[in-house]
């Protein structure tokens, strides 16, 4: 597998929200009701705290649970248009919420019974009143009977008649259709319970998928910059080979065997050299400096009588960071421009320096300079670099160029000093 099949499949799961998250916001959201619940008990003065507490966690335990289900569900369209999201959060709250209540039916059930027991009978007993179930499950009041005015006619020595014990149907035992009612008023709430963590969980997703697609694009980016780096790095090679290569056959032709052989010792070295090196990476800057001793050994079997080399590098910036092969071009031109079209001895310098936290490199001539409104093919160097200060710097860095006073070319480039990858 390659790197970049690698990035994309890191990517895919950086869409997701990580599980993490999903059990905290499962976590908080039942820990929050349980919270206001218990909250709005205690105010309220709820009989039976202690019994309601841990039938009351037990129920945020299977909410919780439930949710977790939910979300197993709805993760199967995070990649899915938000339509499409919400309406599937919608739908699959609909069912979780029925199943959270019937659990809480379930659960508070023997609660119901107790609170019966000690509410309504303590009441009825205060009240000499009897309130009982019956065997079908109605509520019936029972009040106890009443003696009947004894009619005129009756002597005080007889016995009073009595009414019969007297029933009402205080709560008739649900129905199917009762019962349906009192879940579909528990599963209410919960739906728009569940349809809050949905909303929540919806934003978190957004912003995950935000966030992935932002790194996806700096990856992108970062891949395009180095894509661009390289083929500003690998123009420069086949024109430097070119030129190389009808030297050599020019040295051949002319019988000068031993600087042929000098010559293709020093390409190998410059080759050698600047191979070795990453094009998208920085190098250091005496390795760079030492890349260009080799290209100006090989233009020196050129051009033995005209070319004269002066490099200054402090050692203090030797380790400080440049593109690789950023002065390649720049020396390149000075040579083909200045010397190879000279008569007498050219000096082609090399300088380095650091002026407010910016490094300056310099590559200058003494040659004839451009010539009057010409400029042949030197732009296209200047132009390699500053594609790829601009690739790599963006607008911290930046290249000056011309004409020097009198006679010759110089060409500064201005770029950040970086010297953490330093010894």
């Amino acid at each position: 597998m390659t790197e970049d099949n690698s990035d994309l499949q890191d990517n895919s799961v950086s869409n997701r929200l990580p599980f993490r998250l999903v059990l905290i916001s499962i976590a908080g959201l039942w820990m929050t009701y349980f919270a206001l619940v218990t909250l709005r008990g205690a105010i309220v003065g709820l009989e039976l705290q202690e019994a309601l507490l841990w039938r009351r966690l037990l129920v945020c335990l299977a909410g919780a649970t439930v949710t977790l289900g939910m979300w197993l569900v709805l993760r199967l369209v995070d990649r899915q248009s938000l339509i499409i999201k919400t309406a599937t959060a919608l739908v699959v709250a609909l069912p979780a919420s029925l199943m959270i209540a019937q659990i809480n039916q379930m659960v508070f059930a023997d609660v119901e019974e107790r609170i019966y027991k000690e509410f309504y009978q303590k009441y009825a007993e205060d009240q000499g009143v009897v309130i009982r179930r019956d065997e079908a499950g109605n509520m019936l009041l029972e009040f106890p009977p009443l003696p009947r005015r004894r009619p005129a006619d009756r002597e005080e020595s007889e016995d009073l008649e009595i009414d019969d014990v007297r029933t009402f149907v205080l709560a008739p035992a649900p129905t199917g259709a009762e019962r349906w009612r009192q879940l579909s008023d528990i599963a209410l709430g919960r739906y728009f319970l569940l349809l809050a963590w949905a909303a929540l969980y919806l934003a978190m997703l957004a912003g995950a998928q935000a966030r992935a697609a932002q790194a996806r694009e700096e990856r992108f980016r970062s891949a395009a910059k180095a894509s661009e780096l390289r083929s500003l790095r690998y123009q420069i090679n086949p024109h430097f080979l070119f030129n190389t290569l009808n030297s050599l056959s020019s040295l051949v032709i002319t019988g000068k065997e031993a600087r042929a052989e000098a010559m293709i010792q020093a390409v190998s070295n410059f080759y050698r050299h600047s191979l070795a090196e990453e094009p998208t990476e920085d190098v250091a800057l005496e390795d760079e400096i030492s890349l260009q001793r080799d290209y100006l050994a090989i233009e020196e079997v050129r051009f033995p009588e005209r070319l004269a080399v002066d490099i200054t590098l402090p050692e203090a910036l030797e380790r400080a960071r440049v593109p690789g092969m950023i002065l390649q071009p720049l020396v390149e031109n000075s040579v083909r421009y200045a010397v190879a079209r000279s008569t007498t001895p050219v000096h082609v310098t090399i300088e380095a320096f650091a002026k407010e936290n910016r490094l300056h490199l310099v590559v200058a001539d003494d040659g004839p300079g451009l010539g009057e409104g010409g400029s042949g093919g030197f732009g296209i160097g200047l132009s390699n670099v500053r594609d790829r200060l601009r690739a790599r710097f963006g607008d911290q860095a930046h290249v000056e160029s011309g004409q020097r006073e009198g006679r010759g070319y110089r060409t500064e480039i201005i770029m950040p000093l970086d010297m953490k990858n330093g010894r």
